[in-house]
């Protein structure tokens, strides 16, 4: 079919003129009739019904006489030609067979004019209610189209939002348990440094107390396990960064994809919602012939379909990564609690042992003082025995020197001679004996002053590992962050 406005293609629309053997002036009315209607192609702007600028206009015969004109030239009008009897003197006339024949001959002519009109008018009506009618059709159905365009961008904006509603609550919750994480992470830091000061403090420890017992072990232990937790939890809040990361470019292709969806679903409803007496519609000529597409349906569909899927799996992962830091943050704390709770049940039996140790030593050294009064009480008695031994040897001694004065054969070895040598020897014997008892005497008191020298030092020792352990260690640890804090929640 033949768009409207163009040029009409019918063999009846182009009347051809019967062969004439009479001569032009006959024929000069159809020829007239033909070349006075123009050919103007219909504007764009028609609205029917239409009216032709060119009318109907009646064939004039206006013989001319040449002969005749060129006699009459420099005649005034009130002057009349003169009347010429000679008719061969003009031109040869016509039969009235002729003239019949002529007259026919127009009349077939114009019927078969009339005709070809009647034929064309009827066609041409026929023609614009068919095209009126397709026109309409074709407008409908581009208007269903773009209403199934707009109701299927409707369904995968709805998609869209669903999902990025579903990413966004993810994101925020990822982002819940990052900060969770960072607060953990940073509460470590207490507990570590706790433990660490705790090993430098038992490092002031003196003598036989500085050694490697199980409150050392744990303490030691304790720092590699907070330490092992922080790395984990480091390691952790490195890929839940770069899920942030994945979630918020998911997110991003949504958004985008979101608007351009909003766009083109507000364009295609304008377009759908347009009509032939809608304002703002205008010629765009040559605009079919642009073709600004770069998708078709399927990629178009599958585009937004990979977006979703993009995010789902995103979303899948961020949920799972989560997952794992909540069970990492609560290991992490119970691990750490457990190793606390061992490190103070360590300090517990250690200190209970050094508080037991100095006990005794205390009740040995009060002991030992008691004894040391003692062997001083006994060596001054010793000293006192020595002393109270010196006059009955000097009785004795001067009994001997004065009867050593007896003259001649009165130098008797007498018993009461021999009972004074005895007695000089026996007291001297004690004399020797008291003597070595008090050396004996001043050499354990020496031992037992060192060893009181050695309680002292050693209740000392006990002492300081008591402040140590109980006033300093145990002290800082009871700032130890609750299992609220450890996982973060505060």
């Amino acid at each position: 079919m033949e768009l409207v406005g163009s040029p009409l293609t019918a063999t009846f629309a182009h009347p051809r003129s019967t062969a004439s053997r009479f001569l032009p002036a006959i024929s000069t009315m159809a020829s007239s009739y033909r070349n006075r209607i123009p050919y103007y192609p219909l504007p764009h702007s028609f609205s029917l019904p239409w009216i032709p600028n060119a009318y109907y206009k009646a064939a004039a015969i206006n013989p001319t006489l040449a002969p005749l004109a060129k006699s009459c030239e420099g005649l005034t009008p009130r002057q009349s030609l003169p009347y010429l009897s000679n008719r061969t003197t003009l031109f040869s006339r016509y039969t009235p067979d002729d003239w019949y024949s002529s007259n026919l001959t127009n009349y077939k002519e114009s019927e078969t004019s009339r005709r070809n009109a009647e034929r064309l008018r009827v066609d041409t009506a026929r023609m614009i209610q068919d095209k009126h009618l397709q026109t309409t059709k074709t407008q409908g159905e581009s208007t269903k189209d773009l209403g199934a365009r707009v109701n299927e961008i409707e369904f995968w904006k709805s998609e869209l939002l669903h999902e990025l509603d579903e990413m966004i609550g993810e994101t925020n919750a990822l982002t819940g348990v990052k900060r969770r994480l960072e607060r953990a992470l940073a509460e470590m830091e207490a507990p570590l440094q706790v433990a660490e000061e705790c090993l430098l403090h038992r490092e002031k420890r003196m003598g036989i107390d500085l050694v490697h017992d199980d409150v050392e072990k744990e303490l030691l232990t304790e720092v590699d396990v907070i330490k092992s937790c922080q790395e984990r939890m480091q390691r952790f809040l490195e890929r839940v960064k770069a899920q942030l990361a994945s979630n918020r470019a998911a997110q991003h292709e949504l958004e985008r994809d979101l608007a351009n969806k909003q766009r083109a679903h507000h364009i295609d409803d304008k377009c759908h919602h347009l009509r032939n007496t809608s304002e703002g519609i205008s010629y765009y000529r040559g605009v079919e012939r642009v073709d600004a597409t770069i998708s078709v349906p399927e990629s178009w569909a599958k585009f937004t379909d990979d977006n979703l899927l993009l995010a789902q799996s995103e979303r899948a992962a961020s949920a799972k990564l989560r997952e794992k830091v909540e069970n990492l943050l609560v290991v992490t704390a119970n691990e750490t609690w457990r190793q606390f709770n061992a490190t103070n049940v360590a300090f517990t039996d250690r200190s209970a042992q050094t508080a037991d140790a100095k006990n005794k030593i205390q009740m040995h050294l009060a002991k030992t003082l008691q004894e040391i009064f003692q062997l001083e009480m006994n060596i001054e008695a010793i000293r006192k025995a020595i002393r109270d031994k010196g006059p009955p040897l000097k009785v004795a001694q001067s009994r001997l020197d004065e009867r050593t004065r007896r003259p001649q054969v009165e130098l008797c070895r007498d018993p009461a001679q021999i009972r004074l040598v005895n007695e000089v020897l026996e007291i001297d014997e004690t004399i020797q004996t008291l003597q070595q008892r008090l050396r004996d005497a001043e050499d354990t008191l020496q031992m037992l002053v060192h060893s009181k020298s050695v309680l002292e030092q050693d209740l000392a020792i006990k002492a300081n590992s008591l402040f140590i352990d109980q006033e300093k260690c145990m002290g800082m640890r009871k700032s130890f962050p609750s299992t609220v804090r450890l996982l973060g929640y505060l």
